[in-house]
């Protein structure tokens, strides 16, 4: 038998396997038709604060009188990502006469001996002064802790922000854009706005990576909400998430989990005016298009920095 045949073979074989353990991962019920997001609720809280904070920003956010933090998330090793955001859309600190501030969200490494990468964190944070830091590890599935962490922080260390945008490491933000849009519902209450997911179903395929169990989410259908791959919510409605999320029951869709709590808050979404200010996936770029929208998903370090470099040469549009 030749090795291209054997080859064919084996790969049948995987697909048949990967198929089998599927179906014999699909429960009997298709899911809850009927939408009840008090499900989540607990009415003792449930303790979010056990994670102490192992670094935090220079210059606390009492000191200062910030119209919108943005909080990107960011893994240990994504040095690259963060500095291209430091000298991008998170370098200027005022816009339209308003003070933004720009932070990393971290968790420690995925591995305790990783003592190299733990200390160029620190020496990037002794530089920078933007990282702040809890001490749970940092991985996809920890994504709830490292958003639950950004409410604490907003909660605890920075309540007078009048927005709060939580992004992406990998997300393009006109931070120009962005100030200017907000200005239009200034001292607006309960705002929350961003790409919106309205009826998107939830993932049983186990082998993706949105995938969410039953015993976790046991509805056929997610909550409204907001993309992760960046949401704006008016400092307000920051504290009353979090003080909500003390009775909400964590799932490993951080967004997702944010919707449920805004849904049993009873907050709408606001709904962008166009679909050209947050664009889920990447899109080809182009200079007008970039200098109009707010936010747009999937781009490397280098790409964040040579659109921007783009974008400042040109004057039109």
């Amino acid at each position: 038998m030749s090795v291209r045949c054997l080859r064919w073979i084996f790969s049948l074989f995987c697909f048949a396997m990967v198929t089998m353990l599927w179906y014999f991962n699909q429960p009997s019920s298709p899911g809850i038709e009927n939408l009840n997001w008090m499900y989540f609720y607990e009415y003792k809280p449930i303790n979010h604060s056990e994670f102490a904070f192992t670094l935090r920003e220079r210059v606390t956010c009492s000191e200062q009188d910030p119209f919108l933090v943005i909080l990107v998330t960011s893994r240990p090793a994504d040095v690259k990502a963060r500095q291209a955001i430091r000298v991008t859309w998170g370098a200027n600190k005022s816009w339209w006469g308003q003070e933004v501030l720009t932070y990393f969200l971290l968790g420690h490494p995925v591995e305790p001996e990783d003592n190299i990468l733990a200390l160029s964190v620190q020496d990037e944070s002794i530089l920078y002064g933007d990282i702040i830091r809890q001490d749970f590890v940092d991985t996809y599935y920890n994504l709830t802790l490292k958003t639950i962490m950004a409410f604490r922080w907003v909660a605890q260390f920075c309540p007078t922000a009048k927005y709060v945008m939580k992004a992406d490491s990998d997300v393009f933000i006109n931070t120009g854009n962005l100030v200017n849009y907000l200005l239009t519902y200034n001292q607006s209450e309960n705002f929350f706005t961003g790409y919106p997911l309205i009826e998107n179903f939830s993932n049983r395929e186990f082998f993706q990576k949105t995938y969410i169990s039953y015993e976790e989410y046991p509805f056929r259908v997610f909550p409204p909400y907001c993309s992760g791959l960046g949401y704006v919510l008016s400092g307000d409605l920051v504290l009353r998430v979090y003080e909500m999320m003390a009775h909400v029951k964590p799932i490993r869709l951080e967004d997702v989990y944010v919707g449920i709590t805004l849904s049993i808050l009873k907050v709408d979404i606001h709904l962008p005016e166009s679909n050209d200010l947050f664009f889920l996936y990447r899109i080809r770029f182009n200079t007008c298009k970039f200098k109009h929208l707010i936010a747009a998903h999937g781009y490397s370090p280098k790409e964040i920095i040579q659109y921007w470099q783009l974008m400042q040469k040109e004057s039109s549009c």
